[in-house]
């Protein structure tokens, strides 16, 4: 075909270039040529043609044998990775499994520590409960002491009372022999005036801490201050029954007391001013001493019983100041001073369990002489 091609271009070229024919045998001539030039070429055409069928048989299976390892191979990655998520799988089954028995371990050992935590809370409470019955019953036993106690100062007051007006009377009967003279009948009734008055706000003041009373009680109950709540009550207790004896105030006979006929034999000195007294006042401030310390040692105790800090300005007594007065022979300011000042002290001894200012003995505390007579300080007027 390609010589065909030739021929045939050939001629046009010869007929282009002789127009009027005169290379027509020669044209011809070189038809003939090619045509058996053609005829020579066709069998290496056809196998040309049959080698290029071959080449492309042998191209097809090359493709076609790609193509299959192409896919054995794609087929065997997918089952590469099906295998790899496989262990995959499998290894986090393992690691959940495995997260799974920590935990119920981990949870095992928290109900075994929490059951161990709870059996300790149990037997603390029972401990508790135990420590708890047992001081009860001691505070049973130490209020019952004290009730004890407290009945047995109260008699041993009563008695030195009594030891005390059997001495103000022969006081009263050697005063009489010795004293120059005796107080103007002006001077007793004035005297019977101011204390008729004192007793009214020694009533009226009394009212006065009966109702602040339990406001300190309800608060020494919320301070858990049992042995102080305990002390407290008992003074109250006192007091009451002290207040109780003062409703006959009115039917005194003044008259018949010497302490409104009797001269001042003393003089002390309080706050920077100087005061005159006659024994039986002096006997009083001395007994507002004592009380003083009795209280306040009681109050000391029950302040280191119940673990509390020093703080005798805070109990209810030594704010009262009142226990052992009777509204006669002074005024309340002075007992009050002096209840204090014995107070302090005995609430010191007893908190701090030493023997500085007074004794204990039998269940019965009392201010040293020598501390009594430097706190009063009384001077002699002849």
């Amino acid at each position: 075909m390609v010589a065909t091609l030739l021929a045939a271009g050939l001629s046009t070229i010869v007929s282009a270039q002789d127009p009027d024919g005169r290379g027509r045998g020669r044209g011809r001539g070189q038809e003939r040529r090619a045509e058996r030039t053609q005829e020579n070429q066709q069998p290496q055409q056809q196998q040309q043609a049959q080698q290029q069928q071959q080449q492309q048989q042998q191209n097809e299976e090359r493709r076609r044998q790609f193509e299959a390892r192409r896919q054995q191979q794609q087929a065997e990655r997918q089952q590469q990775v099906q295998r790899q998520q496989q262990t995959q799988q499998q290894q986090q089954i393992q690691r959940e499994q495995s997260v799974q028995r920590r935990q119920e371990l981990q949870q095992q050992q928290q109900d075994a520590m929490r059951q161990q935590e709870l059996q300790r809370r149990q037997n603390v409470q029972r401990n508790q409960d135990f420590q708890r019955n047992q001081d009860f019953r001691r505070q049973q036993d130490v209020q019952r002491n004290q009730e004890l106690q407290r009945q047995q100062q109260v008699q041993r007051n009563q008695d030195w009372q009594r030891q005390q007006q059997g001495q103000r009377n022969q006081d009263w009967q050697r005063q009489q022999n010795i004293q120059r003279s005796q107080l103007s009948q002006e001077r007793q009734q004035q005297m019977i005036r101011e204390q008729q008055s004192r007793i009214q706000q020694y009533q009226y003041r009394l009212d006065q801490r009966n109702r602040e009373a339990q406001i300190w009680s309800n608060r020494l109950q919320q301070q858990r201050r049992m042995a102080q709540y305990r002390y407290q009550q008992q003074y109250w207790q006192r007091l009451r029954e002290q207040q109780a004896r003062l409703q006959n105030w009115r039917s005194y006979n003044y008259s018949n007391d010497p302490y409104y006929s009797s001269a001042p034999i003393y003089r002390y000195n309080r706050g920077g001013s100087w005061y005159e007294v006659n024994q039986y006042g002096a006997n009083v401030l001395q007994q507002a001493v004592q009380m003083g310390y009795q209280e306040g040692f009681a109050a000391g105790r029950a302040d280191r019983e119940d673990g509390w800090r020093f703080s005798y300005q805070d109990s209810f007594a030594y704010q009262d100041g009142n226990f052992g007065y009777q509204g006669y022979y002074g005024t309340q300011d002075d007992y009050n001073y002096y209840f204090r000042e014995g107070f302090r002290r005995g609430y010191e001894d007893a908190f701090y369990g030493r023997n500085t200012y007074g004794t204990y003995q039998g269940g019965v505390a009392n201010i040293i002489g020598a501390v009594l007579s430097g706190i009063l300080n009384l001077q002699n007027l002849n």
